[in-house]
């Protein structure tokens, strides 16, 4: 026997399994029970939220030889054909592919025939709303008067788009949301009648990413079941199940983004990359953990609106009060760009690390939020007396958080290390090309990229180290501290000893009429006369 997928094996039968519709399943049940059935409903929810299962439910109910509460039997001759696909009551029509004027005509055709056998002859026609609209006319006035025999259900995730001559002649049902722990408690009982061994923390998860609902849970489900036969699924197999990653990770991000770092950013997207995540949806999952921030920050309770649980809520607003709205806006701003972005771009991991240094150096945009920001700085700086060229470029640079005096004492403390280290001797400088390949491999992995194609070479003049760049751009991206500290620690781990040098592209060299042997990638070593630096 073929195997059957989770969501359609444990598909409700009756009302009693359509969780998380209350209210809806009580009207029904109440409507059958007093034999007040409408002729014509609507089914509205996003998907996998029990509309189609409810439709089908609704017609075996009406149908039963033996209702129980308004509830179907199950054990009749009608039940059991219905809940196999075969009775001649129930016609199930997908309007993605049966749309046209052609169809609705057929229905007006066939309407006319009384049932078989049982009461009721009941039409479920899923995504209505890709009928056209001259089918819904020619369906109109059936709709509105069909035989005392025919009910008909129409199910769409999409409502606005049906026209509102239906909408009138039907009765309304909209489909929420399911919770999460009506998810995690269904998700349990599935997991224990199919023998599959998961912890909680995994339910958890696969519950909050089906999103409200059943069926992408119990997909999700099947899905982590199938890989990890037979063992233990833990949260982290299901994140790599899933390709999603841990929410610590989030954390990791965003206070690198609120520190102006754009290594640590980069290395944060390095990581989940190397894991092998997928990165449209580490940006999606990005901006719904800012969106909780920004909640944590603005929401006085969100304990029921986040449902996550008391420890990581109580982080949550711990990391909320230490970042401005605005710049949480405008985070969520820019990445919510970044997501549509993303899913038709090639080179994924290019566009974030775009935006990252974006978020990172708003001197770079030219936003409104971004220039709002600088404008602080000005406004700040006059009202101190002290606007010049320096101070600015410090304030702008400074827009992030002040550093925690820990991290301030350490940095400190490595900068004061840094400082006794030997210089770099002229010997050192002429055969870098030895050690030049480890000291930028040693890098972050951006600057890995900018200087995997640079040219180290030696000036003469005064002996210092010169970095001739690819262009530009990528002197841009290196001219900062970061990088000014990482090559320094490189240098360090590398050779020991500290360089003194200068950076410049080769657009400039050349402009200026300069030309510095290249000492490293092209394995051409510089012979420099001991004169040159006296």
């Amino acid at each position: 026997m073929s195997y059957t997928a989770l969501y359609r094996k444990w598909r409700p039968s009756d009302f009693n399994e359509i969780k998380g519709q209350d209210a809806i399943v009580t009207t029904l049940r109440n409507q059958i029970e007093g034999n007040r059935i409408g002729h014509a409903y609507l089914f509205c929810g996003t998907r996998g939220t029990g509309k189609t299962s409810a439709a089908k439910v609704f017609a075996k109910a009406v149908n039963c030889e033996h209702p129980e509460g308004g509830n179907p039997c199950g054990k009749c001759s009608s039940c059991r054909e219905i809940a196999a696909g075969t009775s001649l009551n129930v016609i199930e029509m997908d309007a993605a592919s049966n749309n046209g004027i052609d169809d609705a005509r057929q229905i007006k055709e066939s309407v006319v025939y009384s049932p078989t056998n049982g009461k009721y002859k009941v039409y479920i026609i899923d995504e209505a709303h890709q009928i056209t609209k001259d089918a819904f006319n020619a369906l109109l006035k059936t709709l509105e008067e069909p035989p005392a025999y025919v009910i008909f259900i129409l199910a769409t995730t999409e409502p606005h788009k049906i026209p509102v001559t239906i909408l009138s002649r039907c009765q309304r049902y909209d489909f929420k949301r399911i919770a999460s722990d009506t998810l995690e408690e269904r998700l349990r009982e599935v997991a224990a009648s199919e023998g599959i061994d998961i912890e909680d923390r995994a339910i958890r998860y696969i519950a909050g990413k089906a999103e409200g609902g059943m069926r992408d849970a119990l997909s999700l489900l099947d899905q982590c079941s199938a890989f990890f036969l037979g063992s233990n699924i833990t949260y982290e197999r299901a994140l790599d199940v899933l390709g999603a990653v841990d929410t610590s990770v989030f954390s990791q991000l965003l206070r690198s983004l609120c520190a102006g770092s754009v290594t640590d950013c980069i290395g944060v997207i390095d990581t989940v990359n190397n894991q092998g995540r997928d990165l449209t949806q580490f940006v999606g999952d990005f901006v719904w953990h800012m969106r909780n921030v920004l909640l944590a920050r603005s929401a006085k309770d969100i304990s029921d609106v986040l449902e996550i649980s008391s420890e990581n809520l109580a982080l949550l607003k711990k990391e909320a009060e230490a970042i401005p709205e605005e710049r949480i806006l405008r985070y969520i701003r820019i990445f919510s760009e970044l997501l549509g972005e993303l899913k038709y771009a090639a080179q994924k991991r290019v566009l974030i690390e775009i935006a990252v240094i974006r978020v990172c150096r708003p001197q770079m945009e030219t936003d409104l939020d971004s220039v709002n920001d600088r404008l602080k700085v000005i406004e700040d700086l006059i009202e101190r007396g002290n606007l010049t060229k320096e101070s600015y470029g410090k304030g702008v640079s400074a827009l992030s958080e002040k550093e925690a005096p820990a991290e301030k004492e350490n940095r400190t403390k490595a900068e004061e290390k840094v400082k006794e280290l030997p210089k770099a001797t002229k010997d050192d400088l002429i055969n870098i090309n030895r050690n030049w390949h480890d000291i930028y491999s040693s890098m972050p992995a951006m600057y890995t990229a900018c200087l995997r194609t640079a040219t180290p070479s030696v000036r003469p003049e005064d002996g210092k180290l010169i970095i001739q760049l690819a262009d530009d751009t990528v002197m841009m991206l290196c001219d900062d501290e970061v990088f000014a500290e990482s090559l320094q620690k490189a240098f360090v781990k590398v050779i020991g000893k500290v360089p003194e040098y200068e950076l410049t592209s080769l657009k400039q060299t050349k402009n200026n009429g300069q030309y510095y042997p290249p000492t490293s990638i092209f394995g051409m070593e510089v012979v420099v006369d001991d004169s040159d630096f006296e």
